[in-house]
């Protein structure tokens, strides 16, 4: 028996490739996370695979070398375009030739410049059917990380906060104010756990002293923390300099306050920071910089000066702001006050964490 592959069809075995994709959230970076499953004519699900981590397998090759032989006239779903350059693995859209694959279903095409539609090209030109734009909504959002570092060349930015009723994100200025509870922190760290780095400002280091670490979930590649002091006040004692087996910690500032405060700055590195030296200092240059260095998604947790700088310049893309049944009145710091409507985010999310609330949203729509 032949199967009729509908566009339900296909929807589902997506929907298949989709999960085993996300499988590896948290372990591929600076690559995508991709899903492959291949579908027999008589529509046997003989080959399944994903990507693992960078430098490993991709979900095709993993894919077709479970279906051996079977894999002669089946469909090919695969959540991202397969390349065809050499990377630090051979390429996959000749393997997905020379297995005798009949037809590729594609999510959603990949807009690396090494690949870029030559896969897809490749395929076809050897005579494979090659449709594109199966789940293309949840294969974007699946990977937004990766296809914003790819095409805009900076990192995928949440901007992350913690609020009281009124807005506030402490008590009074330069009080370290712990305002969600356990359950809403335990949500905080699985977010964490995903990331490739967390960003804050020099005031955050100064008055909560924090580790920014990932706590109570389990995390295989580094982590890495920066800290953007264009003073260069923080402290070589700093807590989260002693945590470095988690990853590293990058202190980015000016190249003219790196050579007025060239001592701090070398005490800083004695501690094991890396200390960077920007030209204008700006949150923009910040993001760019992260992108070169190949981080894809970051958490930026603060404080407000860094959170309004990131939001007027157009840097962050998705919102979680998670608020407690607290009022500091007259005397808190305010967030951002009406700068941001979190109402007006794309696919706004609202979910209760203990007696805390996560409201969560994307600035830029999928589709």
């Amino acid at each position: 028996m032949v199967v009729d592959f509908s566009s339900t069809t296909d929807e589902f075995y997506m929907d298949r490739a989709l999960a085993l994709a996300s499988s590896a959230r948290g372990l591929t970076s600076p690559n995508p996370m991709v899903g492959a499953v291949v579908v027999s004519r008589d529509g046997l699900v003989v080959g399944t695979g994903f990507h693992e981590r960078a430098g490993e397998a991709h979900a095709e090759v993993r894919a077709l070398n479970e279906a051996g032989n079977r894999a002669r006239d089946s469909t090919l779903y695969c959540t991202l375009e397969p390349c065809s350059h050499q990377g630090r693995t051979e390429p996959c859209a000749p393997k997905i030739i020379k297995a005798g694959v009949r037809r590729v279903v594609i999510g959603i095409s990949d807009p690396n410049p090494r690949v870029h539609g030559a896969g897809i090209e490749h395929l076809r030109e050897h005579g494979l059917q090659v449709d594109v734009g199966v789940r293309s909504v949840a294969a974007t959002k699946l990977n937004k990380a990766f296809l914003t570092w790819v095409t805009r060349g900076r990192p995928f930015v949440t901007m992350k906060i913690a609020t009281s009723l009124d807005g506030c994100i402490a008590e009074s200025p330069g009080a370290c104010t712990k305002i969600t509870g356990e359950e809403a922190n335990a949500a905080i760290h699985r977010t964490r756990s995903e990331e490739d780095a967390i960003v804050v400002g020099s005031t955050t280091i100064l008055v909560d002293d924090p580790q920014l670490t990932v706590r109570g979930v389990s995390r295989v590649l580094p982590l890495t923390r920066v800290v953007l002091d264009r003073r260069l006040r923080m402290p070589p004692s700093s807590r989260v300099l002693q945590t470095l087996d988690v990853g590293p910690v990058i202190v980015m500032t000016t190249k003219q306050t790196l050579t007025a405060k060239h001592e701090i700055a070398e005490r800083l590195r004695a501690a094991g920071a890396t200390v960077e030296a920007l030209v204008t200092g700006t949150i923009t240059e910040a993001m760019v910089r992260l992108g070169q260095i190949e981080i894809t998604s970051l958490l930026l947790e603060g404080g407000a000066d860094v959170h309004r700088a990131a939001w007027f310049a157009g840097l962050v893309d998705r919102v979680q702001r998670y608020i407690a049944p607290v009022a500091f009145g007259d005397d808190g710091v305010s967030w951002l006050g009406s700068g941001i409507s979190m109402t007006k985010l794309h696919d706004l999310r609202v979910e209760g964490y203990g007696p805390d609330v996560l409201m969560e949203g994307y600035v830029h729509r999928f589709d």
